[in-house]
């Protein structure tokens, strides 16, 4: 307690000494001139007494001693006053830091007090009660209202509309808000979390608002007009789909129709006008089918199948496919698939095929000489396949090179007056490439030709691993002499070359000639369109010197007839199998044709041994007539209705009968009760019944997927796709017995 009480006088003794230093001063001045003034006097008064018993000596002494005393006292007093002001000197400086660093801060508060009032985001603060404690000058200018006014209110904009609200980690609430205001209607977007200003106060609210109409109004701009697109997109699809059927339809009867009318005996005029119908229907059969994968593209509604598919196959049914086309324009079309790939791939073998009939045919439609190839090569990158369709056409100029493959866009407006077409088939093609994780390439050159490159991701299946789809023929130190010309002919001996053989192409006749009795050739083949004169001539000498003589003819030169001196002979554009075959045969032994013309059958006058009880549900007269005379030919019995309640009283009553259809052909759209509700009245009355499955196939003129799901749903097994084919009606209908579902 006493040394409390002690160091509390000292505390209140030095704060006095700050307060009043000169008053202090004079104080211990005072007191230390009086007590240096009394004991001096009293030392003095009491050595001069005269009891004192005064000796000089000892005065001198005492007199010396308190000197000392008061010598050392001053020395201590000095030093102390030095300790004292260094201790001033260091308080002064440290005391200047203070002041500089205390302006820093006092600037430093009021840029952040001008930058935190002046902000062009509303910031307010509120106690726990919800009154305002602060307000910059954003939100005092948007409430119309002085900072003065505010403080101490519980004032809050009227809400018109509360937007998305979120909350992070944090604990900050963050939502957006259409407020009221004197500036009119505005979306802020708030920022609001809990703030403690003093350690001994409470958190405050701190709200900070940023104005976000400019961009919300945009945002919702965006959002009606993307909502407008995408019904516009749905409204173009189902207008597509409604037109390519009503256009399908009367396509139905042309096409079929003229189809039928070729079969009856005709003059050649008549003949040359009925092809011309029959071609010109086919033409617009295939604009409406680019127009609707053009909007399955764009609608984001093309779907890639992932099944295994022969790659050989597929490349040689494209060049066998295209060769009349070529062939009728006196040009070469040939193939070549290396065999370092895969036998059999995944991937979705109908859209490459799609791809590479359009560029293929691309090819053929601006070549006027020379040929095209189709090459197909292991790519850059694993499980890669570039597929390369080269053509010695017109070409295409640099400039118009990065255009081509935008939609209704061709290199020039002469090209397209000159060879017609809408300019889709490369835009769809570029999209399906991309679709299947590929990419496509052009180089090209005008005059010397085009290289279109497809380089698409098809792994290997299982199957496709082993070992090749025919044994290669071991052609190692052998010699053989091709004697053509052309694009084939350079594939033809790229894939001797592969198989060991010592390959020597020449083009000239007489130089065969000469190179013939060279060497003991182990064959030779000779392309029949260096002429039929020439070919057998030169056959007639190789029989001395080539135990294989073969000759290669195309699809119109088959029935020519062949000179005994070849042993055989290959049709272009030559599969690879039937070219090792023919290698690998024994020589001077004559081997059968293994390219035989296949039988030319005649589908008018052929009639099953025992015709299918067909009702077909067709509500348009000329496509009724069609499907009857087409079935009829086909040797069937066929029943018509009109409507879908008259197909399905017609099968309630062929079933009560004890007689039912073999097969339903059922068309979609109909009046009274459409394909899809009769087809489930069909199935409903059988799984009642208990009755026998009567297979129904859809027809059909839309192509979209949700309308091939849409049969599928209500139970039938497959469709067939107006305009209708008669191969692959036939196909359908042979198939039946073997499976009930079918997909043409």
């Amino acid at each position: 307690m006493a040394m409390g009480r002690t160091f509390r006088i000292k505390v209140r003794m030095r704060r006095f000494r700050r307060r009043y230093p000169k008053t202090a001063f004079a104080i211990r001045s005072f007191m230390i001139f009086s007590a240096t003034f009394g004991a001096a006097y009293g030392f003095v008064s009491g050595s001069r007494s005269e009891n004192s018993g005064y000796d000089p000596n000892a005065f001198a002494i005492g007199a010396s001693f308190l000197f000392a005393l008061a010598c050392l006292g001053l020395a201590t007093l000095s030093m102390r006053l030095r300790f004292v002001n260094k201790r001033l000197r260091t308080l002064a400086a440290h005391n200047e830091v203070l002041i500089d660093r205390n302006w820093e801060l006092k600037e430093a508060e009021e840029r952040a007090r001008s930058l935190f009032e002046q902000q062009g985001d509303l910031i307010v603060l509120r106690d726990h009660q919800g009154r305002i404690t602060f307000a910059n000058d954003a939100y005092c200018a948007l409430a119309g209202q002085a900072r003065s006014a505010l403080i101490g209110t519980r004032f809050d904009f009227d809400l018109l509309e509360q937007g998305d609200s979120a909350r992070e980690a944090s604990g900050t609430r963050i939502h957006d808000q259409k407020i009221a205001t004197p500036l009119g209607a505005r979306w802020i977007a708030w920022r609001e979390g809990y703030v403690r200003l003093d350690a001994g106060q409470p958190a405050e609210l701190q709200s900070v608002g940023r104005d976000v109409t400019d961009r919300t109004e945009t945002e919702r701009a965006l959002s009606d007009a993307r909502d407008q697109a995408d019904a516009a997109n749905r409204a173009k699809s189902r207008f597509l789909a409604m037109a390519s059927h009503e256009i399908r339809t009367p396509l139905n009867g042309i096409i079929g129709m003229g189809g039928l009318l070729l079969d009856t005996t005709l003059t050649p005029e008549q003949t040359t006008y009925a092809r011309a119908v029959k071609t010109s229907g086919e033409a617009l059969m295939a604009l409406i089918e680019e127009l609707l994968d053009y909007s399955r593209i764009e609608a984001g509604k093309l779907d890639l199948e992932q099944r295994p598919f022969a790659l050989f196959t597929l490349i040689e049914e494209i060049t066998e496919l295209l060769a009349p086309r070529a062939q009728a324009k006196k040009l070469e079309i040939a193939a070549y698939v290396d065999e370092r790939l895969s036998l059999e791939v995944i991937g979705d073998a109908a859209r490459l095929r799609q791809v590479l009939l359009n560029l293929a045919g691309n090819a053929i439609k601006f070549t006027a000489s020379g040929g095209v190839a189709l090459i197909v090569e292991p790519g850059i990158w694993p499980n890669e396949i570039s597929f390369l369709v080269r053509d010695t056409g017109i070409g295409i100029a640099p400039e118009a090179q990065s255009r081509i493959f935008r939609e209704f866009e061709q290199a020039d407006e002469r090209v397209a007056r000159t060879y017609g077409g809408t300019g889709l088939g490369l835009a769809i093609s570029e999209r399906i490439v991309n679709r299947m994780g590929g990419r496509i390439t052009l180089e090209s050159e005008p005059g010397k030709g085009s290289t279109f490159d497809v380089a698409v991701p098809l792994a290997a299946s299982q199957a496709g691993a082993g070992p090749s789809a025919f044994p290669s023929p071991d052609l190692a130190g052998k010699s053989i002499l091709l004697i053509a010309d052309g694009i084939e002919a350079s594939l033809i001996a790229r894939r001797l070359e592969r198989w060991g053989g010592q390959t020597c192409m020449v083009s000239d006749a007489s130089v065969a000639e000469a190179l013939l009795p060279e060497r003991s050739w182990h064959a030779v083949l000779i392309d029949r369109a260096l002429g039929p004169g020439v070919v057998d001539r030169l056959g007639e000498v190789a029989r001395a010197h080539a135990a294989q003589r073969l000759v290669l003819l195309t699809s119109s030169s088959r029935h020519e007839k062949i000179s005994a001196a070849f042993t055989g002979f290959l049709v272009k554009p030559l599969r690879a199998a039937s070219l090792a075959a023919r290698l690998a045969l024994t020589p001077e032994v004559a081997s059968p044709d293994l390219a035989p013309e296949p039988p030319v059958e005649s589908t008018a006058g052929a009639v099953p041994a025992k015709g299918l009880s067909i009702l077909v549900a067709e509500d348009n007269e000329i496509n009724a007539l069609l499907m009857r005379s087409l079935l009829s030919k086909l040797g069937h019995r066929v029943v018509i209705a009109v409507h879908g309640e008259a197909a399905l009283e017609s099968w309630l009553a062929a079933s009560s009968a004890g007689t039912p259809y073999d097969l339903v052909l059922m068309d979609i759209q109909m009046p009274q009760l459409d394909g899809i509700e009769a087809t489930e009245r069909i199935r409903a009355h059988e799984a009642a019944t208990g009755g026998r499955h009567t297979p129904i196939l859809a027809l059909t003129a839309n192509t979209l997927v949700e309308d091939r799901y849409a049969c599928f749903e209500a139970g039938m097994n497959g469709f067939l796709i107006k305009p209708l084919d008669r191969e692959k009606l036939e196909e359908a209908l042979a198939g039946l017995a073997a499976s009930r579902h079918l997909a043409v």
